[in-house]
């Protein structure tokens, strides 16, 4: 079992969900990510999916791509990524860590690096899991095969608009969870509509044997919660983002840690 699937089926097991926030690698500060990893992971984050700069994404919204330009511009690419992964496993063993982006910097990265060492690096470093927003299922089964051999999950985005024919494609390669957008566009757009949640989960569900976690949208406990109820994971990325940015070097932990502490409490009332 990977790191991820430990994880969850504990959770399962206490009949708890999981709290994944997201964060952008890099940001708001070049050398901040390990320790805001550590709080979040000491204020009750389960799994954490860390953001991998890119400069054109298709998915993140003007927060999360703000979030990224700041990084680009502190020179944070893919191997920084996995050296901040290697620090933060130097006391953090146990709680999994996700690569979010984009196909881009990971195939740049075998080209100057050699074939499938994005795999082999990110498996030395602690990485657990990936979720490349434009790499289409039916492309990606050798690749899955490679990640499960070394103990990591290819984790894959279903929307509103997914098809059922799609959701079977994800499912013949998903390992994890897959993670349901909630809404009609990106990162931290629009209201999110809760009773539309609780209605499509049963269907991803007929299709998908893995945990579900929802996204884009989430922004506060009571929305967490109401998700909470009906997925086996809450995602938070825009909305804690937005809430460090312009924090001071010395207060951007304690600020993630006070937000996330909040819908931890939130989820296990």
């Amino acid at each position: 079992m990977s790191r991820i699937d430990t994880t969850l089926s504990q959770l399962k097991a206490q009949g708890r969900k999981a709290l994944i926030p997201f964060v952008t690698a890099g940001f708001p500060f070049a050398d901040s990510t390990p320790s805001l990893m550590h709080a979040m992971a000491a204020a009750g984050a389960d799994i954490i999916e860390l953001g991998v700069p890119f400069s054109d994404p298709s998915a993140d919204g003007a927060v999360i791509q703000k979030a990224g330009d700041r990084a680009l511009a502190y020179g944070i690419g893919l191997v920084q990524v996995l050296a901040m992964v290697r620090a933060f496993r130097q006391t953090n063993t146990t709680t999994p860590v996700v690569l979010m982006g984009y196909a881009n910097p990971v195939e740049r990265y075998d080209q100057k690096h050699g074939a499938d060492s994005f795999i082999k690096d990110a498996a030395a470093a602690g990485v657990d899991g990936v979720l490349i927003v434009d790499y289409p299922p039916e492309e990606c089964v050798e690749f899955a095969a490679k990640l499960r051999a070394h103990s990591m999950d290819l984790i894959f985005l279903l929307a509103p608009t997914s098809t059922d024919e799609r959701m079977q494609q994800v499912a013949q390669v998903a390992s994890g969870y897959v993670y349901y957008v909630s809404l009609k566009g990106v990162t931290g757009s629009g209201a999110l509509d809760i009773e539309a949640v609780e209605a499509m989960l049963p269907r991803i569900r007929q299709h998908v044997n893995v945990p579900v976690g929802v996204g884009f949208g989430i922004r506060d406990a009571s929305t967490a919660k109401a998700i909470s109820r009906v997925a086996d994971a809450v995602v938070i990325g825009s909305r804690l983002i937005q809430l460090i940015e312009n924090e001071p070097a010395d207060r951007v932990n304690t600020v993630a840690a006070d937000f996330l502490s909040g819908i931890r409490r939130a989820l296990d009332a």
